[in-house]
Parts: structure tokens; sequence; C-alpha cells
């Protein structure tokens, strides 16, 4: 179940609010300029290409990239299995922002996106069907988990993609992982 838990910066041991209320979830993160929406999804197969996914969400990927200006759209798929999965998941771990949107769309699985609004962290365990967009300049970071299971959507104004500025603090440190907000939900 998708959960937002809300951390004072300096005091991260235990969140102030916890919610699985999706309009609540809206609501609170729209507040903060983040979007956050839950679209119906396709029954697809686990080992479905990315093609077949950008087909299946034609019309929602096209609606985004005409209401926002996105130029690309691709699929990021990540299992237990992969052989790189520590790595990747160290590489989203610190806190950074874009100079672009960061969009993704939940397929299947989940991860957990962690925003570092003025003195809160807002930590956002998205699960399938889950968009989020966090607007360019909001710093964050992503975890999915040592066991990584989730396929998203992507979408760039960027053609080059993903590109990260890390902002060299060691808040995404203090915050329980993964392990500990997943497990609660």
């Amino acid at each position: 179940m998708t959960t937002l838990s809300i951390f004072n910066q300096n005091q991260p041991e235990q969140p102030q609010t916890v919610t699985e209320d999706a309009g609540e979830i809206q609501r609170l993160l729209a507040d903060k300029g983040i979007r956050f929406e839950q679209w119906p999804t396709r029954d697809l197969p686990e080992d479905v290409t990315q093609e077949t996914i950008l087909d299946a969400y034609e019309a929602e990927v096209a609606a985004l990239k005409r209401e926002c200006g996105f130029q690309t759209a691709d699929v990021i798929s990540l299992n237990p299995d992969n052989p790189q999965k520590d790595a990747l998941r160290q590489k989203f771990l610190d806190e950074h922002v874009h100079s672009e949107d960061e969009v993704r769309f939940f397929v299947r699985g989940q991860g957990l996106f962690y925003l570092h609004l003025d003195d809160q962290v807002f930590a956002v365990l998205c699960q399938k069907n889950d968009l989020i967009s966090v607007p360019d300049g909001t710093r964050h970071w992503f975890d999915m988990g040592p066991e990584p299971r989730f396929t998203c959507i992507r979408l760039f104004s960027n053609p080059e993609g993903w590109v990260a500025n890390f902002t060299g603090e060691d808040i995404a440190s203090r915050l329980p992982r993964y392990e500990k907000l997943a497990g609660a939900a």
C-alpha cells in the first residue's frame, strides 16, 4: 500500500505523520508542489518488453508529454537477481537535484522516494499504479531496497535521460531506509 511518512529533518528517528490514504497523500504532496496520482494499471506479464509497456500506456504518456513538454519516455525495470542491484541502489541513495522534473509511474513493484522540502522529509513509498513527479530543483533521493522489484515508466525533457547534481549533504544517511519504512507499510 502507498504510504507517506513525514519526518522533521532534525529529528529523523520517527515520522511526525504517516498516512496510507491516497487522497490525503495527494493533498499533502500537492501542498508542497509535488504531483501524485494513481493511474489504472494493465495486467502485463513480468517479462514484458519496454515497447509493450510503453504501448500499453501510450495515451497516458502522450498526455503527460503534451501537458509538461516531455521529449522522451523509457522503462526501467529491476529484479533481485540483477548482479548490479547494490551499485544501482547506491547510485540513487544520496540527496540530489535535477534540472528537469523527475517523473515515475510504477507499473509493477514499489520504491521509496524521499523529498527534502524545507525542514521536512516526505518519504513516499510508491506502489504499482502510483505516478510521482518531483519538480526540478527539488532535493530528493530514491531507495529501491536491497531486493528491488519494480518497473517504472520514466519521462524526460532532456533526451540524455537521468542527470543528477548531488548536494553533498548527509541527510539521506540519517533517515530510516527502505527496509524499515517498506516493512511498516
